[in-house]
């Protein structure tokens, strides 16, 4: 593309392929994407709910523990929908303007540099000690039946989304479907959670996608 990038084909329909049926196909990857880098840092809330509600002899047991992943990854996949929609705006603007294709590796070198910065907020440490605690987290949302576990997981879901969009956007940014990038972003999401120091890990992400985002920033301006 102009401005010496490649597009992605996950942001563009196949030809003939309705754009609806496009979004169907990246949301039913993105979901699986999204349970083979999560489930292993959300699986200790997963098994202390299991363990609570067996404690409150839930009857139907592994139906509420598949209600809270449900909710926990119904989230997740809302945050697919609109990043496919994102992509796709931007893939097109692209297509039929070169201006626009030669802003894009300038827009990715800013996008990393403001997740790098939001690594290192309070909101996001705030976000990361939720996450970090599932025990407070099942004990005061520990509810009866279904309805409640799908409110925990959804509750779950919306806070480790602010925990961890910073991290995603960086994944967009460097290669959404890249299995090596996607391996190193779930395994800095897993040893933020579940580390003792997982903060210095968050910290040192944000820096090194700070300096990313500066080095790709400087190139794409010298590059116009």
């Amino acid at each position: 593309m102009p401005g010496h990038w490649t597009m992605s084909m996950m942001w563009m329909a196949m030809p003939g392929q309705a754009l609806f049926i496009s979004g169907l196909v990246f949301t039913a990857m993105w979901l699986a994407m999204m349970v083979a880098m999560m489930l292993p840092s959300s699986m200790p809330m997963l098994l202390l709910y299991r363990r609570a509600a067996a404690f409150r002899a839930e009857p139907h047991l592994g139906w509420a523990t598949f209600s809270v992943a449900a909710g926990y990854f119904a989230v997740w996949t809302v945050f697919g929908i609109i990043a496919y929609l994102a992509g796709v705006g931007i893939s097109r603007g692209a297509m039929q303007w070169e201006s626009v294709s030669r802003m894009v590796p300038l827009a990715g070198g800013i996008a990393l540099m403001l997740a790098g910065i939001y690594q290192l907020t309070p909101l996001k440490f705030a976000c990361l000690r939720h996450c970090r605690d599932p025990l407070a987290l099942v004990a005061h949302h520990l509810h009866g039946g279904w309805r409640g576990a799908l409110r925990l997981g959804l509750h779950h879901g919306v806070f480790c989304a602010a925990c961890c969009w910073g991290l995603m956007l960086i994944q967009l940014v460097l290669g959404i479907m890249n299995l090596g990038i996607m391996v190193a972003v779930a395994l800095v999401i897993a040893l933020e959670k579940l580390l003792s120091h997982g903060e210095w890990v968050a910290r040192a992400t944000g820096m090194a996608a700070i300096a990313g985002g500066i080095a790709i920033t400087l190139i794409s301006i010298r590059s116009f």
